[in-house]
């Protein structure tokens, strides 16, 4: 029986190697785990995110090209409306901009589309449009301190001091030590003459010299505008013009010439829509 032991123990380790390489055979030929392919949805959000960080780096027209691209293979989204939307305000074709913000004014892109109306308003100089779709993006996302801080610079701008104040001061709040909204917020002291407050806001948020100049001039430009606004405002009509003698036979003459004609409609006088319709008055445009 001692002899027995050797082969005893010879065919246990056989079967304890012969497990152990079953064992990994096993492991080696499990199938190793490849990257997933990404779901559709997956890939359509990550170009999103693609085509408005090229926005945010000013890249306007190439995000255009993209825009097509996208939709050509996603179809078409109110995200993409609103992308293709700022990247056509921003290269100056606010019309076809504006459609597209009228699109989305009911949506989930509601107050950017908003927003955006208001940017297009207030570059033309319609201070009340401007105020108005400004605030009603601010409604609608009343966290968004990009949204509190336009709307509170276009009440500048319109002279609403006061009303300037609260959105104003709620993008600084929500957002402590931002040099936007700080410089924001300096800018409504220093147009109420309170230049304490404004250097005070100035040292707190460690504003260069840079901004501080820019803050200056910002608030010499509204100035110079509220003043001439106003100026045009209470400037007296223009007298009207007197007839001279040659002007007056000329229209008397028109007068017995229409008045022997207006039988005959081949030649009817000019209406004064024809007549007029190309002249302008004096005074027209924005100040």
């Amino acid at each position: 029986m001692p002899a027995a032991r050797p082969a005893l123990l010879l065919f246990a380790l056989v079967t304890l190697a012969s497990g152990c390489a079953s064992s990994t055979a096993k492991y080696l030929h499990t199938p190793t785990l490849a990257e997933p392919t990404p779901a559709p949805q997956d890939s359509r959000n990550t170009y999103l995110e693609l085509i408005s960080r090229m926005q945010q780096q000013g890249a306007w027209y190439a995000s255009l090209a993209h825009v097509d691209a996208f939709r050509q293979r996603y179809g078409d989204l109110p995200a993409l409306r609103l992308l293709q939307a700022d990247a056509l305000r921003e290269t100056g074709q606010t019309a076809a901009a504006s459609a597209l913000y009228q699109q989305l004014a009911n949506g989930a892109q509601a107050a950017a589309a908003a927003h955006g109306l208001g940017l297009i308003a207030a570059h033309a100089g319609d201070d009340a449009a401007a105020e108005q779709s400004l605030a009603r993006a601010s409604q609608l996302q009343p966290l968004n301190t990009d949204y509190l801080g336009d709307l509170g610079y276009a009440r500048l701008r319109a002279g609403q001091f006061e009303q300037a104040r609260e959105p104003l001061a709620k993008a600084l709040e929500l957002t402590p030590g931002n040099a936007k909204a700080t410089a924001n917020l300096s800018l409504w002291a220093l147009l109420r003459g309170d230049t304490a407050t404004a250097e005070q806001l100035a040292q707190q948020a460690n504003l260069n010299d840079e901004t501080r100049r820019s803050i200056q001039q910002q608030a010499q430009q509204i100035r110079s505008r509220l003043q001439q606004r106003q100026s045009a405002a209470s400037a007296p009509p223009p007298p009207p013009a007197t007839a001279t003698p040659a002007r007056s036979m000329r229209l008397a003459a028109e007068a017995r010439r229409d008045s022997t004609t207006d039988r005959d409609p081949a030649h009817l006088p000019p209406s004064m829509l024809e007549r007029f319709g190309s002249a302008r008055p004096a005074n027209e445009g924005t100040p």
